[in-house]
């Protein structure tokens, strides 16, 4: 329990775990009165160097007058932070604000003076740019816009943490002291630095447990069969290339099965990178407390009963993760399968499966332990007979995920060589802000493909969940918008993973068919209309066919210029041999080599021979002893040779991927074109326009006046018109309308024709329910309407009508804007009306909106085309609606006050657009979003 300071309450908002530049984790919190002593030994351990540089002259150690100065904060004009690691300080910020003549102050003052100290063997771990990004943080909290700081001119290391973090800055030399100011307002640069730096602390933290140089199984007996066991013995069989020891409380022996025995990581006289933990839960802290004191790296956690068991696991779980990052320790866990890394400089199989995949290029991440399973089994029966050799690149069940998340493990793939394409299976997105944008930047590089499990139910009780508003239908959207490439199944992962693994990216829709089937030719055809593909007629070859034809056919479908990719069906002739299979296979590589920028599928039926000479024509491996050239033998799978999987690229053996079906080939094709579309436009992505008459420090002024009256409040209908206003967006006035008189009175206010409508809750957008009354050009029409509405509906006290002026008829739609809990911003637009209500045909986007995403956001939905002129109608003013949301987008991104904004009904005319309805809900920002600094998950 932290002692709060002078005047303000502990702020335990401001702590944090943070992932360093080198993969190890530190804890960053604010200092207080009980820190002295932890402050005194730190600065012990300080060179004199260090000192000098933060004191500007000799200082070999603190007075007492020091320590109490350096510790007690009001946490808002004095302000320190410290980075721990064991509970022990490594690093320490502070700031204090100060005058425009540098001396000590209280807001409205908003300059504050900083300054650094790191103990000099965790220098160049990045711990001060850690520190940097949570001081700033505080510092625009408590309303202080700019850090000064001086330093001199020899710590060069210093001045590159200031100069490298992005902001915008100045910099001068007086008095042998060099003095750098910079605004604290993120700038473009500073986020990019940012999130680069976060790209690789997390990346290494993952490389740090795929890529041991030694592993310690905690747990492992003598009696084989256990899970410890299991996983030691999974290691040694696999190959792994570091040093592996086996431990135990229990084990007397120096060796065990030839691998070094220990009764404790502590007796073990070398590092250990990595500990696979195999113990039962009770036992885990005091395991977890041996690695962290002998300085293991990372763990492995296999055990259960944690989360997954119920509330008592769940707070076993927090407590673990936090006693493993006091030691700078990161988890994978616990109930986890395991990881897998098939590089040959690794060979590291510290999981349950027994079985090393076959090495490849791609990277598997599951959250569920049976379903990671399920993968591997399936990639390896595929390689092993269907579609040829496919491999894993690396391998990461994250059970539980406490810790090491899917977020961590798209860090690592993002830049590493080994992986082509990332297949994901998630029951959660603990962060799906995060995950969203980082998918976004994999997908640039690298084909992302994600099944979503528990769907239509609650998430696994071993998951942490941000609680979110957003129905599965709308997240599965703005995950397509980032690039990800959604699908349903794992049957359906696999597929898709292996065409983009294999071919290139097709560079449209259009699509050849040819085979020896008119009728799987037929139902290829139809497949690929259902994709919303366009597929040429198939091209019939008879089941006469020779390999010749086949290759002849393939050369010239490829050399076409209206197509964009090949679909090859084959059917077995009876009595074919396996050399006939293999000289169909060896003409479909030759024919698809001819053009190698266009993607080329089998669909086969009951063709096994076909699919594994799909493979040996492209495979560089040697082939098995067993099996003589030209015997028409095909080897066993367990005695088939281990290939590497081949990327697309031109340099690699180009492997054709085998469907036993028609429809999961063109399923896989049909997403294989989105996701190349979804590539050429993340090229260009738009831009967010500025508008010269947005008053953005108007509407926070207002926004800060409105949420003093209180927090969590929907605008009166006046505010909510000023606050759009500033944005741009005119609402359409409505007068209310109380009395039948006071309704004349207000049409004869606006002037004829007037419409009339109720604003109950129950009415509201309802006009298919009777609650509006058009084009009333008269004052007895307007009364003969109000004695309708209140007859049929009930008393003005009930309906609450309006009366407002008619707008130029046109399409009725609805734009609105939400701040998700877990998501994020989100602008969402569709057609009003029940209908479209109930069809759910509403399409999404994260803010902010860029021209680009407005534009395609108007086309997304089903119902667009009543935008475009359907029917004879005339279109409308699309482009005045993809300014309103463009509009709509700046306001929620510069005010996160505003959660909520619901524009209903926005009629689009031919010419300009009204706004007829309008509703904004304020709330009190978070303190900290996805724009603050780095952190991991809270626990």
């Amino acid at each position: 329990m932290q002692t709060s300071s002078d005047r303000h309450e502990y702020p335990s908002h401001w702590e944090a775990d943070v992932v360093l530049r080198d993969g190890g984790t530190a804890r960053i919190r604010p200092i207080t009165v009980d820190d002295a002593e932890r402050l005194v030994s730190f600065y012990e351990q300080v060179s004199d160097e260090s000192k000098y540089y933060r004191f500007f002259a000799p200082y070999p150690r603190l007075s007492a007058k020091d320590v109490h100065r350096f510790t007690h904060h009001d946490f808002v004009d004095r302000v320190g932070l410290a980075a721990t690691v064991g509970g022990e300080f490594i690093a320490t910020v502070r700031y204090d604000r100060i005058n425009a003549d540098g001396r000590p102050a209280s807001a409205p003052a908003d300059e504050a003076e900083v300054a650094f100290l790191v103990q000099d063997a965790h220098q160049g771990r990045g711990v001060a740019s850690a520190l940097l990004e949570h001081i700033a943080a505080v510092a625009r909290e408590r309303d202080i816009r700019r850090f000064a700081a001086e330093v001199l001119p020899a710590n060069s290391k210093m001045i590159k943490v200031f100069t490298d973090a992005g902001y915008q800055q100045k910099r001068h030399f007086e008095d042998g002291v060099v003095r750098l100011e910079f605004d604290l307002e993120p700038t473009d640069r500073s986020l990019a630095v940012q999130r680069a730096r976060e790209q690789r602390a997390e990346a290494r933290s993952v490389q740090r447990l795929l890529a041991p140089g030694s592993v310690a199984v905690i747990g492992a007996g003598r009696t084989p069969g256990g899970v410890g066991r299991s996983v030691l013995d999974n290691l040694r069989e696999a190959g792994f290339t570091g040093r592996l020891y086996a431990v135990n409380k229990a084990l007397h022996e120096k060796e065990l099965d030839g691998v070094p025995a220990h009764r404790s990581v502590r007796d073990i006289a070398e590092p250990v990178d990595l500990a696979v933990v195999a113990v039962p839960a009770p036992y885990v802290p005091e395991v977890v407390a041996e690695c962290g004191e002998h300085g293991v790296q990372g763990l492995v956690v296999v055990s259960a009963g944690y989360a997954e068991s119920g509330p008592a696991g769940r707070e076993r779980q927090r407590a673990l993760v936090r006693q493993a990052r006091t030691y700078g320790m990161r988890i994978i866990g616990p109930n986890a399968f395991g990881v897998i890394n098939t590089s040959p400089e690794v060979r590291l199989n510290a999981s349950l499966a027994p079985e090393m995949p076959r090495p490849g290029r791609i990277g598997l991440f599951a959250q569920s332990g049976a379903i990671g399973i399920a993968l591997l089994s399936r990639l390896h029966r595929r390689g092993g007979g269907v579609t040829g050799v496919t491999g894993v690149s690396t391998f990461v069940s994250s059970g539980n995920r406490a810790d090491v998340s899917g977020n961590d493990v798209l860090q690592y793939w993002y830049d590493d060589p080994d992986t082509d394409v990332a297949l994901m299976y998630l029951e959660s997105i603990g962060n799906p802000r995060k995950f969203t944008r980082l998918a976004r930047r994999t997908a640039a590089a690298k084909p992302l493909v994600v099944v979503q499990g528990a769907r239509h139910a609650a998430a696994p009780q071993g998951h942490a969940v941000r609680a979110t508003r957003l129905p599965h239908a709308t997240v599965s959207a703005l995950l397509r918008q980032a690039g990800v490439i959604r699908v349903d199944t794992i049957t359906e992962l696999v597929d898709a993973g292996l065409l983009l693994a294999r071919q290139p990216l097709p560079a449209g829709p259009r699509v050849a068919i040819l085979g020896n089937s008119e009728s799987l030719g037929l139902l290829t055809f139809d497949a690929c209309l259902a994709e919303g593909l366009r597929p040429l007629p198939p091209l019939d070859l008879t089941t006469a066919a020779s390999a010749e034809d086949f290759h002849r056919a393939l050369t010239k479908a490829l050399a076409d210029d209206r197509c964009d990719a090949v679909v090859v069906t084959a059917i077995p002739a009876v009595g074919e041999t396996s050399a006939q299979d293999a000289a169909l296979a060896e003409a479909l590589r030759s024919a698809s080599a001819s053009a190698p920028a266009k993607p080329v599928l089998v669909v086969h039926v009951e063709l096994g021979g076909l699919a594994e000479a799909l493979s040996a024509a492209a495979s560089t491996a040697p082939q098995a002893a067993s099996t003589a050239p030209g015997s028409g033998q095909t080897p066993r799978p367990a005695e088939r040779p281990a290939t590497t999987l081949s990327g697309p690229s031109e340099a690699s053996p180009r492997l054709i991927p085998a469907y036993p079906a028609a429809e999961r080939a063109v399923r896989a094709l049909g997403e294989a074109v989105k996701y190349a579309q979804w590539r050429r436009e993340a090229a260009d992505p738009g831009k967010v326009p500025e508008y010269e008459d947005i008053d953005e420090k108007g509407a926070a002024e207002q926004i800060d006046e409105l949420l003093s009256r209180g927090s969590g409040l929907t605008l009166a209908p006046e505010d909510a018109c000023v606050l759009l206003g500033r944005y741009g967006i005119d609402v359409h006035r409505a007068l209310p309308a109380p009395t039948p008189d006071e309704a004349a009175a207000a049409a004869r206010t606006l002037g004829y024709p007037v419409a009339l409508k109720t604003t109950a809750p129950h009415l509201r957008h309802r006009a298919d329910l009777g609650g509006v009354r058009l084009d009333l050009t008269d004052e007895a029409q307007l009364r003969r309407a109000y004695t309708e509405l209140t007859d049929l509906f009930g008393t003005p006290e009930v309906l609450r009508p309006v009366v407002q002026g008619m707008a130029p008829r046109g399409v009725d739609t609805v734009v609105r804007a939400v701040i998700d809990p877990a998501a994020g911003a989100v602008l969402s637009f569709g057609l009003a009306g029940a209908a479209s209500e109930l069809l759910g045909d509403t399409a999404h986007r994260l803010v902010p909106v860029t021209d680009r995403d407005a534009g395609s956001l108007v086309r997304s939905i089903r119902t667009a085309p009543l935008l475009f002129g359907w029917r004879g109608s005339a279109p409308v003013d699309t482009v005045a609606l993809e300014e309103l949301m463009l509009r709509v987008s700046r306001l929620v991104d510069d005010h996160p006050e505003v959660v909520a904004v619901s524009l209903e009904p926005v009629v689009v005319a031919p010419r300009g657009l009204s706004v007829l309805g309008a509703t904004v809900r304020l709330a009190r920002a978070p303190v900290r979003d996805d724009l603050g600094p780095r952190t991991l998950p809270v626990v």
